[in-house]
This record gives C-alpha cells, structure tokens and sequence, in this order.
C-alpha cells in the first residue's frame, strides 16, 4: 500500500460532478494546507521504528471552470536496517461538469524517480473507461463510480442531514489506476470547537467553526478472497467547507498523524459568470 493512496483519500478532493446530484453542492474553500506527519503507533511485523514527514495540498479552481489540486506527501521512514525517504507528488484536474479527471503521480524514494503514473478517467455510459499514458499506455474499463470530489460532496451532504453510516466507492487514480475502492463512510455527530485544540492556531479564522468526526474504511473492489479486512482506513475531523485535519491514517501493520499547521485561504469567485 502506497502512502499517496492514503494520503490522497485523506485530503479528499474538492470539486464538482456530473450528471447534476441530487444535493446541493457545498461551498468548498480554496486552500493550501500543510500537514505534520508523524508516527503514531507500529507492530513489530511493520519493522518501522519511527515515521516523520510533512504533507502539502493546495486545491484550486471554481465550479465555472473546474479543479486543479497540487498535493505532495514526504516521509522519512525509519527501520531496524534503514532509512528511507519516499516523496510523492500529485497533479490532478477535475472538470466543472465532473465527466472527466486527469492525474499524474510521481513516486520518487531517496531522491530518485522510481515509478510515475499518468492517464485520464472518463466517465462513460456503461461505466468508467481509463486512458493510461504512463508507465505504459494502455485502457481499462471499470465498474461506474465516484471521483474523490464526488465522495466528498457526497459526505458532506449525509453529515448535514445526519446520517451516520453509509457505503459507496471511488476511483482516484492512485498507485497503479486501475481499480475502483470500496468505501465504507461512519460520520460522528457534529462537534463544536475546543479552544484547547492543538490546530487552533493554525486554523485562524476558522478555529470555531464546528467540524464531523469521520471514520473511512477502504476495501479492494477487486479482491476476490473473501476476507472483509479493509486495506487502510483513516479518520479526521471533517469541516463545511471541506477542509479536513486531525487525521489519523492506518496501514493495519503501523498508522501515522497528519496535524494542520499551515493554512492559507484562496480567494475564489461567488458565482459562476454568464455565458
């Protein structure tokens, strides 16, 4: 399991889709947010000893014209026998009408490039059809399913109306694109703020906003053992404009924190201008 999956999934990308939802799509808030990363527990099994690294996502766009989301995740991980710096960055855009999303992933460990992934996702009638360019070209076809944004829209739509426990699935064009995540979605009754919050000062203005306490679990669509052992889950404090924080990710063998240090807010427009 590669951190870019996870890590992508705990940003949850902000943007529209199509066709047209059947909820109101929430004012999402351009933003750049910058992460701490550190280990938070480990087994034996895991051999890692020690986790730190910092996690950098900056989303902008509109619904007039779509979404463009820079994100990059480094970590140093340390072993019994190693250290290991991975650094992973991401590109991905989104359009207004939610019918296509593009990627790229660059997979970089101890400075050198080691794995770059790069394609489009278009959405079709029958499903999900996957144009890869890079490592090599090639199509798949797959199952109809949810863009990151349209996970998120959707979430924030069942925690407004109280619905604590739902399943969906998702295609983000992590690792290797090529198969779509089953989700299973459990959202906390909504939460006032804490002025003893250890990301207050980091949230600013935002530091009384009340926030969802959200747990994901996510499950390979494509595994056929039969074992309902999900592949990673996270948890975080999810907030109206999308902005998520406190994030706990675990890889089952070792699980690490992401704490909000660095916010910056994006101006953006408040309507969409006439055609």
């Amino acid at each position: 399991m590669s951190a870019t999956r996870l890590a992508f999934h705990a940003v949850l990308l902000p943007a529209l889709f199509a066709p047209a939802p059947a909820f109101a799509v929430p004012t999402l808030q351009a933003h750049r947010a910058v992460y701490d990363l550190s280990l938070d527990k480990a087994s034996d099994r895991s051999g890692i000893a020690g986790i730190t690294g910092r996690m950098v996502y900056e989303f902008n766009g509109s619904p007039c014209e779509g979404y463009t989301v820079k994100f990059r995740f480094v970590t140093q991980i340390v072993t019994n026998d190693n250290t290991r710096l991975t650094d992973q960055q991401t590109t991905t855009f989104e359009d207004a009408e939610g019918k296509t999303f593009s990627f790229v992933t660059k997979s970089f460990v101890d400075q050198n490039l080691e794995k770059e992934v790069k394609g489009i996702a278009t959405k079709e009638a029958k499903g999900l059809k996957v144009d890869i360019d890079k490592p090599e070209k090639s199509s798949l076809e797959l199952a109809a399913t949810q863009f990151p944004t349209q996970h998120l829209v959707e979430l924030i739509d069942k925690a407004e109306k109280g619905e604590n426990f739902y399943e969906t699935n998702l295609f983000d064009g992590s690792e290797d694109a090529n198969k779509v995540m089953t989700t299973t979605v459990v959202v906390g009754k909504k939460t006032d703020a804490d002025k003893t919050d250890p990301e207050a000062s980091a949230l600013a203005k935002l530091a009384t906003d009340q926030y969802w306490p959200v747990d994901i679990a996510y499950f390979d669509d494509t595994d056929k053992s039969g074992e309902e052992v999900p592949e990673y889950r996270i948890s975080f404090k999810l907030h109206e404009n999308g902005l998520t924080r406190d994030l706990v990710m675990d890889y089952n063998d070792f699980s690490m924190t992401g704490k909000l240090v660095n916010l910056s807010l994006f101006d953006q427009p408040k309507t969409c201008p006439s055609k």
